[in-house]
């Protein structure tokens, strides 16, 4: 089989991998991109886009949080990835920030299943979460705090999403909104109404007079874009946070230099959540020259196996 210009297009060999006993996940990841084929093949690129995202001190690192990710055990990933210096602004769905809290507070989520009894739940009061359960005792334990922490608030006040997120993360010790106030990374959730967190806003208002100003966050958000030297997006699952990020850079000349996004939808439905990053191309939210990777699965295997590998490579740089 011949390419353009009469060359051959068999110049890569598939290289059979080889796992072994007490091999690292950086090496498993590079035995994978030896094999090359299908996802293996995208998880070893994302890692090593990934990789140079993370450690270029001159690009500024965008994470989208889309998808049950703290419900399914992710949200220690992401707390790391904020403490310790990789993510300059999270963009999170509000459920994911609600789990967040939920879990920071004392309340847990559990291994359960998703052949059950779903109308016996309901009566146990057990919520479920595909195979997670989380007793609505949890919910209570996070009405009291929510209202004890918003109460702290004076009427009159006017704060805009991210403030109102930074306002709970100052009153947690653990999670990813405690680690984002810490570190003095905006955490944005344009859909923070379509959420918990955004329920028991309402349930505070009705009694109180503060102000949450929906296009309060616009002003710093833009100017972070208009200020990136480089821009990079690390993108788990889509929806409004995938938005939120990429529209970001449409009203500058720049779009994202690095993007790696982690999904499970398919692109030929025309949804945001599997549109390919080829087609935010055409869009000019991602660069013509930009270093993308789609890998497509299950962001709760991808997320840990792209994550260690990045580290150690960097352990070791």
């Amino acid at each position: 089989m011949h390419g353009e210009n009469g060359k051959t297009a068999c110049t890569s060999p598939v290289i059979q991998a080889r796992v072994r006993a007490g091999m690292t996940v950086a090496e498993l990841v590079e035995e994978l991109g030896n094999a090359g084929a299908y996802n293996a093949g995208y998880l070893a690129r994302a890692t090593d886009i990934c990789t140079e995202m993370f450690s270029d001190a001159d690009t500024t690192r965008f994470l989208g949080l889309a998808g049950a990710m703290v419900p399914g055990g992710m949200g220690g990933i992401v707390e790391d990835l904020i403490r310790d210096g990789y993510i300059d602004v999270l963009v999170s769905t509000g459920a994911n920030l609600t789990h967040d809290t939920i879990e920071a507070i004392g309340c847990h989520h559990y291994h359960g299943t998703e052949i059950c009894d779903d109308d016996e739940l309901f009566e146990e009061e057990i919520n479920r979460i595909y195979d997670i359960f989380l007793p609505s005792d949890a919910f209570v334990t996070f009405e009291e705090f929510m209202q004890e922490t918003l109460g702290e608030l004076e009427d009159g006040t006017t704060l805009s999403i991210s403030g109102l997120l930074r306002h709970i993360g100052e009153h947690l010790d653990t999670g990813i909104l405690a680690a984002a106030a810490e570190a003095d990374i905006p955490v944005y959730c344009p859909a923070i109404q379509d959420s918990m967190i955004g329920l028991q806003y309402w349930l505070f208002n009705q009694m109180h007079k503060v102000t949450i100003d929906a296009f309060g966050d616009m002003n710093g958000l833009m100017d972070t874009c208009f200020n990136a030297k480089r821009a990079g997006a690390f993108l788990i699952g889509g929806g409004v946070p995938k938005n939120y990020i990429f529209q970001s850079m449409l009203m500058t000349p720049n779009g994202f230099d690095y993007a790696v996004q982690l999904t499970g939808d398919r692109p030929d439905l025309g949804g945001l959540s599997g549109a390919t990053l080829d087609e935010a191309k055409s869009w000019g939210k991602v660069t013509g020259e930009a270093h993308a990777q789609t890998v497509y699965g299950d962001a709760t295997i991808t997320l840990p196996l792209i994550i260690a590998a990045v580290r150690e490579r960097m352990s070791h740089a």
